[in-house]
Protein backbone atom coordinates (compact mmCIF):
# COMPACT_ATOMS: atom_id res chain seq x y z
CA UNK A 1 0.00 0.00 0.00
CA UNK A 2 1.19 3.27 -0.86
CA UNK A 3 0.69 6.93 0.56
CA UNK A 4 -1.86 7.32 -1.34
CA UNK A 5 -3.89 4.71 -0.62
CA UNK A 6 -3.30 4.49 2.85
CA UNK A 7 -4.75 8.24 3.00
CA UNK A 8 -7.64 6.85 0.80
CA UNK A 9 -8.55 3.80 3.71
CA UNK A 10 -8.03 6.40 6.33
CA UNK A 11 -10.88 9.07 4.94
CA UNK A 12 -13.49 6.35 3.38
CA UNK A 13 -12.88 2.70 3.66
CA UNK A 14 -11.46 2.29 7.66
CA UNK A 15 -14.96 1.18 9.42
CA UNK A 16 -14.37 3.12 13.15
CA UNK A 17 -15.90 0.82 15.51
CA UNK A 18 -13.09 1.94 18.36
CA UNK A 19 -10.50 4.48 18.28
CA UNK A 20 -8.05 1.31 17.92
CA UNK A 21 -6.97 1.11 14.03
CA UNK A 22 -6.35 4.96 13.74
CA UNK A 23 -4.49 5.00 16.99
CA UNK A 24 -2.05 1.99 16.24
CA UNK A 25 -1.41 3.50 12.47
CA UNK A 26 -0.79 6.83 13.58
CA UNK A 27 1.84 5.31 16.58
CA UNK A 28 3.41 3.64 13.80
CA UNK A 29 4.12 6.79 11.95
CA UNK A 30 5.09 8.36 14.98
CA UNK A 31 7.92 5.12 15.72
CA UNK A 32 9.45 5.87 11.96
CA UNK A 33 7.07 2.98 10.58
CA UNK A 34 7.63 0.37 12.92
CA UNK A 35 7.10 -1.04 16.25
CA UNK A 36 7.11 -3.69 18.22
CA UNK A 37 3.73 -4.84 20.15
CA UNK A 38 4.92 -3.90 23.49
CA UNK A 39 5.56 -0.28 21.44
CA UNK A 40 2.33 -0.03 20.28
CA UNK A 41 1.13 -1.27 23.96
CA UNK A 42 2.81 1.36 25.42
CA UNK A 43 1.28 3.84 22.77
CA UNK A 44 -2.08 3.02 23.53
CA UNK A 45 -1.68 3.53 26.80
CA UNK A 46 -0.90 6.86 26.66
CA UNK A 47 -3.83 7.60 24.89
CA UNK A 48 -6.29 5.47 27.36
CA UNK A 49 -7.94 8.28 29.41
CA UNK A 50 -9.73 5.74 31.20
CA UNK A 51 -6.51 3.77 32.73
CA UNK A 52 -5.69 7.36 34.00
CA UNK A 53 -8.82 7.92 36.01
CA UNK A 54 -8.53 4.31 37.23
CA UNK A 55 -4.66 4.68 38.95
CA UNK A 56 -6.30 8.10 39.90
CA UNK A 57 -9.01 6.09 41.96
CA UNK A 58 -6.33 3.82 42.86
CA UNK A 59 -4.04 5.95 44.38
CA UNK A 60 -6.52 7.95 45.98
CA UNK A 61 -8.19 4.73 48.03
CA UNK A 62 -4.80 2.88 48.99
CA UNK A 63 -1.56 4.39 49.02
CA UNK A 64 -2.18 7.73 49.48
CA UNK A 65 -4.40 7.58 52.40
CA UNK A 66 -1.54 5.36 54.19
CA UNK A 67 1.16 7.25 53.52
CA UNK A 68 -0.58 10.06 55.01
CA UNK A 69 -1.40 8.75 57.92
CA UNK A 70 1.90 7.49 58.28
CA UNK A 71 2.56 10.98 57.95
CA UNK A 72 5.57 10.63 54.57
CA UNK A 73 3.41 12.57 52.15
CA UNK A 74 0.87 15.12 52.58
CA UNK A 75 -1.71 16.62 50.03
CA UNK A 76 -4.02 19.48 49.34
CA UNK A 77 -6.06 19.19 46.54
CA UNK A 78 -4.50 16.96 43.58
CA UNK A 79 -1.17 17.78 44.85
CA UNK A 80 0.47 15.28 46.81
CA UNK A 81 4.09 15.91 48.40
CA UNK A 82 6.70 14.53 50.44
CA UNK A 83 6.65 16.00 54.09
CA UNK A 84 10.39 15.68 54.37
CA UNK A 85 10.80 18.64 52.41
CA UNK A 86 13.68 19.16 49.59
CA UNK A 87 15.87 16.39 49.17
CA UNK A 88 19.87 16.06 48.39
CA UNK A 89 20.93 14.75 45.05
CA UNK A 90 22.70 12.27 47.36
CA UNK A 91 19.31 11.83 49.68
CA UNK A 92 17.50 11.12 46.10
CA UNK A 93 19.32 8.43 44.70
CA UNK A 94 19.06 6.66 47.85
CA UNK A 95 15.52 6.37 48.05
CA UNK A 96 14.83 6.04 44.71
CA UNK A 97 17.23 2.93 45.06
CA UNK A 98 15.47 1.40 48.23
CA UNK A 99 11.99 1.98 46.29
CA UNK A 100 13.55 -0.30 43.18
CA UNK A 101 14.78 -2.66 45.86
CA UNK A 102 11.60 -3.07 47.16
CA UNK A 103 9.41 -3.24 44.22
CA UNK A 104 11.86 -5.93 42.47
CA UNK A 105 11.70 -7.83 46.20
CA UNK A 106 7.88 -8.16 45.21
CA UNK A 107 7.41 -8.85 41.90
CA UNK A 108 9.90 -11.82 42.03
CA UNK A 109 7.54 -13.20 45.09
CA UNK A 110 4.31 -12.43 43.27
CA UNK A 111 5.17 -12.42 39.92
CA UNK A 112 2.25 -10.99 37.42
CA UNK A 113 -0.28 -11.91 40.59
CA UNK A 114 -0.22 -8.55 41.89
CA UNK A 115 -1.64 -7.31 38.22
CA UNK A 116 -4.73 -10.49 38.34
CA UNK A 117 -7.25 -8.14 39.01
CA UNK A 118 -6.00 -6.01 36.08
CA UNK A 119 -5.58 -9.05 33.87
CA UNK A 120 -9.15 -10.64 33.90
CA UNK A 121 -10.41 -8.87 30.93
CA UNK A 122 -7.53 -11.06 28.77
CA UNK A 123 -10.25 -13.61 28.56
CA UNK A 124 -13.73 -11.86 27.54
CA UNK A 125 -17.13 -13.66 27.09
CA UNK A 126 -17.28 -14.79 23.68
CA UNK A 127 -19.98 -12.36 21.37
CA UNK A 128 -22.36 -15.88 20.86
CA UNK A 129 -22.55 -16.89 24.07
CA UNK A 130 -23.24 -13.14 25.54
CA UNK A 131 -26.23 -12.49 23.34
CA UNK A 132 -27.22 -16.39 24.07
CA UNK A 133 -27.72 -15.13 27.86
CA UNK A 134 -28.87 -11.82 26.92
CA UNK A 135 -31.71 -12.88 24.86
CA UNK A 136 -32.81 -15.85 27.87
CA UNK A 137 -32.89 -13.23 30.40
CA UNK A 138 -35.47 -11.31 28.69
CA UNK A 139 -33.43 -8.28 28.30
CA UNK A 140 -33.80 -7.41 32.10
CA UNK A 141 -31.59 -7.44 35.11
CA UNK A 142 -32.01 -10.85 36.83
CA UNK A 143 -31.91 -8.75 40.20
CA UNK A 144 -33.67 -5.81 39.76
CA UNK A 145 -35.40 -6.45 36.44
CA UNK A 146 -33.79 -3.60 35.02
CA UNK A 147 -33.59 -2.91 31.10
CA UNK A 148 -31.19 -1.33 28.79
CA UNK A 149 -33.69 1.26 28.47
CA UNK A 150 -32.64 1.87 32.46
CA UNK A 151 -29.09 1.40 32.55
CA UNK A 152 -26.40 -0.78 30.86
CA UNK A 153 -26.83 -4.97 31.21
CA UNK A 154 -23.78 -6.48 32.30
CA UNK A 155 -23.09 -10.17 31.54
CA UNK A 156 -21.76 -11.30 35.14
CA UNK A 157 -19.96 -14.15 36.20
CA UNK A 158 -22.16 -15.84 39.01
CA UNK A 159 -18.42 -17.35 40.49
CA UNK A 160 -16.45 -14.39 40.09
CA UNK A 161 -13.34 -14.84 37.41
CA UNK A 162 -11.23 -13.98 40.60
CA UNK A 163 -12.26 -16.63 42.10
CA UNK A 164 -11.71 -18.95 39.79
CA UNK A 165 -15.18 -19.17 37.47
CA UNK A 166 -15.11 -19.29 34.11
CA UNK A 167 -17.23 -18.12 30.42
CA UNK A 168 -19.45 -21.23 30.76
CA UNK A 169 -23.02 -20.97 29.85
CA UNK A 170 -23.81 -22.08 33.73
CA UNK A 171 -22.01 -19.32 35.57
CA UNK A 172 -23.49 -16.47 33.54
CA UNK A 173 -26.25 -14.31 34.10
CA UNK A 174 -27.21 -10.61 33.42
CA UNK A 175 -27.15 -7.96 35.73
CA UNK A 176 -27.61 -3.82 35.42
CA UNK A 177 -24.29 -2.04 35.90
CA UNK A 178 -25.99 -0.93 38.91
CA UNK A 179 -26.78 -4.23 40.52
CA UNK A 180 -23.07 -6.04 39.08
CA UNK A 181 -20.85 -3.09 40.94
CA UNK A 182 -23.43 -3.86 43.94
CA UNK A 183 -22.12 -7.41 43.82
CA UNK A 184 -18.45 -6.82 42.99
CA UNK A 185 -16.74 -10.07 43.58
CA UNK A 186 -17.12 -10.83 46.82
CA UNK A 187 -20.37 -13.17 46.43
CA UNK A 188 -21.45 -15.91 44.15
CA UNK A 189 -25.46 -15.48 44.60
CA UNK A 190 -26.90 -16.71 41.49
CA UNK A 191 -29.65 -14.18 40.95
CA UNK A 192 -31.51 -16.27 38.23
CA UNK A 193 -33.10 -18.11 40.55
CA UNK A 194 -34.47 -14.56 42.47
CA UNK A 195 -37.41 -14.36 39.81
CA UNK A 196 -38.49 -10.60 41.12
CA UNK A 197 -42.48 -11.23 40.08
CA UNK A 198 -42.40 -14.72 41.52
CA UNK A 199 -45.79 -13.63 43.90
CA UNK A 200 -46.57 -15.90 46.75
CA UNK A 201 -50.68 -16.70 46.83
CA UNK A 202 -52.02 -14.24 49.78
CA UNK A 203 -48.91 -12.43 50.78
CA UNK A 204 -49.93 -9.04 51.03
CA UNK A 205 -46.67 -7.51 50.38
CA UNK A 206 -45.99 -9.35 47.45
CA UNK A 207 -45.60 -6.64 44.59
CA UNK A 208 -48.98 -7.39 42.31
CA UNK A 209 -50.75 -7.46 45.28
CA UNK A 210 -49.90 -3.97 46.79
CA UNK A 211 -49.38 -2.38 43.83
CA UNK A 212 -52.16 0.54 43.97
CA UNK A 213 -50.79 1.20 47.43
CA UNK A 214 -47.41 2.01 46.04
CA UNK A 215 -46.13 5.32 46.74
CA UNK A 216 -42.44 5.22 44.93
CA UNK A 217 -40.23 2.33 44.03
CA UNK A 218 -36.47 2.16 43.71
CA UNK A 219 -34.73 -0.94 41.59
CA UNK A 220 -35.62 -4.10 43.79
CA UNK A 221 -37.60 -2.58 46.51
CA UNK A 222 -40.82 -0.34 46.53
CA UNK A 223 -43.02 1.55 50.03
CA UNK A 224 -46.34 1.47 51.03
CA UNK A 225 -47.98 3.21 53.80
CA UNK A 226 -48.01 1.14 56.84
CA UNK A 227 -51.68 0.11 56.91
CA UNK A 228 -51.82 0.33 60.60
CA UNK A 229 -49.54 3.48 61.38
CA UNK A 230 -47.61 3.98 64.49
CA UNK A 231 -47.70 7.57 63.49
CA UNK A 232 -48.42 9.97 60.53
CA UNK A 233 -46.15 9.08 58.07
CA UNK A 234 -45.31 5.73 59.08
CA UNK A 235 -44.24 3.44 55.83
CA UNK A 236 -42.90 0.00 54.78
CA UNK A 237 -39.87 -0.38 52.37
CA UNK A 238 -40.55 -4.13 50.69
CA UNK A 239 -38.65 -5.80 48.01
CA UNK A 240 -40.04 -6.70 45.18
CA UNK A 241 -38.64 -10.23 45.31
CA UNK A 242 -40.64 -12.29 48.02
CA UNK A 243 -38.08 -13.21 50.74
CA UNK A 244 -38.86 -13.58 54.32
CA UNK A 245 -36.77 -11.30 56.22
CA UNK A 246 -33.47 -9.10 56.78
CA UNK A 247 -31.26 -11.76 56.59
CA UNK A 248 -32.42 -13.30 53.20
CA UNK A 249 -31.93 -9.78 51.29
CA UNK A 250 -29.22 -9.68 48.93
CA UNK A 251 -26.14 -6.86 48.96
CA UNK A 252 -28.39 -5.23 46.32
CA UNK A 253 -31.73 -5.25 47.74
CA UNK A 254 -30.14 -3.69 51.00
CA UNK A 255 -28.53 -0.92 48.91
CA UNK A 256 -31.80 -0.25 47.32
CA UNK A 257 -33.57 -0.36 50.90
CA UNK A 258 -30.85 2.12 52.22
CA UNK A 259 -31.26 4.33 49.35
CA UNK A 260 -34.89 4.36 49.13
CA UNK A 261 -35.29 4.95 52.93
CA UNK A 262 -33.45 8.15 52.66
CA UNK A 263 -35.16 9.19 49.74
CA UNK A 264 -38.39 8.66 52.13
CA UNK A 265 -37.01 10.25 55.26
CA UNK A 266 -35.98 13.76 53.40
CA UNK A 267 -39.41 13.91 51.90
CA UNK A 268 -41.34 13.19 54.75
CA UNK A 269 -38.66 15.93 57.05
CA UNK A 270 -39.69 18.41 54.33
CA UNK A 271 -43.26 18.05 54.06
CA UNK A 272 -43.97 18.32 57.93
CA UNK A 273 -41.81 20.47 59.68
CA UNK A 274 -42.88 18.63 63.07
CA UNK A 275 -40.99 15.29 62.28
CA UNK A 276 -37.91 15.23 64.55
CA UNK A 277 -36.85 12.04 64.42
CA UNK A 278 -37.18 8.42 62.91
CA UNK A 279 -37.24 5.53 64.13
CA UNK A 280 -36.09 2.21 61.53
CA UNK A 281 -36.63 -1.34 61.96
CA UNK A 282 -38.08 -5.24 60.99
CA UNK A 283 -39.22 -7.87 62.62
CA UNK A 284 -37.60 -11.56 61.83
CA UNK A 285 -39.13 -13.97 62.83
CA UNK A 286 -42.57 -14.45 64.85
CA UNK A 287 -41.16 -14.24 68.39
CA UNK A 288 -39.68 -11.08 67.34
CA UNK A 289 -43.56 -9.95 66.35
CA UNK A 290 -43.46 -10.82 62.18
CA UNK A 291 -46.66 -11.51 60.80
CA UNK A 292 -46.46 -11.32 57.36
CA UNK A 293 -42.89 -13.08 56.12
CA UNK A 294 -42.12 -10.98 53.18
CA UNK A 295 -39.23 -8.86 54.18
CA UNK A 296 -40.76 -5.46 55.11
CA UNK A 297 -38.75 -2.39 56.94
CA UNK A 298 -40.79 0.22 59.15
CA UNK A 299 -40.10 3.64 58.68
CA UNK A 300 -41.54 5.63 61.56
CA UNK A 301 -41.81 9.56 62.13
CA UNK A 302 -41.46 10.49 65.74
CA UNK A 303 -42.01 14.14 67.05
CA UNK A 304 -41.51 15.59 70.17
CA UNK A 305 -43.68 14.45 72.67
CA UNK A 306 -45.60 11.82 70.98
CA UNK A 307 -44.38 9.29 73.95
CA UNK A 308 -43.94 10.63 77.38
CA UNK A 309 -40.20 9.24 77.71
CA UNK A 310 -38.87 8.27 74.12
CA UNK A 311 -35.70 7.41 75.34
CA UNK A 312 -34.57 3.89 74.40
CA UNK A 313 -35.90 3.75 71.10
CA UNK A 314 -36.16 0.52 69.63
CA UNK A 315 -35.54 -1.53 73.06
CA UNK A 316 -39.12 -0.99 73.50
CA UNK A 317 -39.93 -4.15 71.68
CA UNK A 318 -39.79 -5.76 75.16
CA UNK A 319 -42.34 -3.92 77.59
CA UNK A 320 -40.61 -2.60 80.58
CA UNK A 321 -37.32 -2.27 78.90
CA UNK A 322 -36.66 1.01 77.31
CA UNK A 323 -34.99 2.86 80.75
CA UNK A 324 -31.88 1.43 80.94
Amino acid sequence: MNFGELVDFLEHRMAMQHIYQPLLIRSLVDAGGSATIRQLALAFLDQDESQIVFYERKIKEMPLKVLQRRGVVASSGNLVELTTGRLSFEEKAQIRMICDRKLQEYILKRGLGIWDYRMLETDPVPGSLRNRVLAESGGRCALCGATNQDRPLDVDHIRPRSKGGGNEYANLQILCSKCNRAKGNKEDTDYRTMVQDDAVPGCPFCYDAARSRVVEEFDSVFAIPDGYPVSAGHQLVITKRHTPDWFAMTQAERNDADSLLRILKNRLAEDDNTITGFNIGMNSGASAGQTVFHVHIHLIPRREGDTENPRGGVRGVIPGKMGY
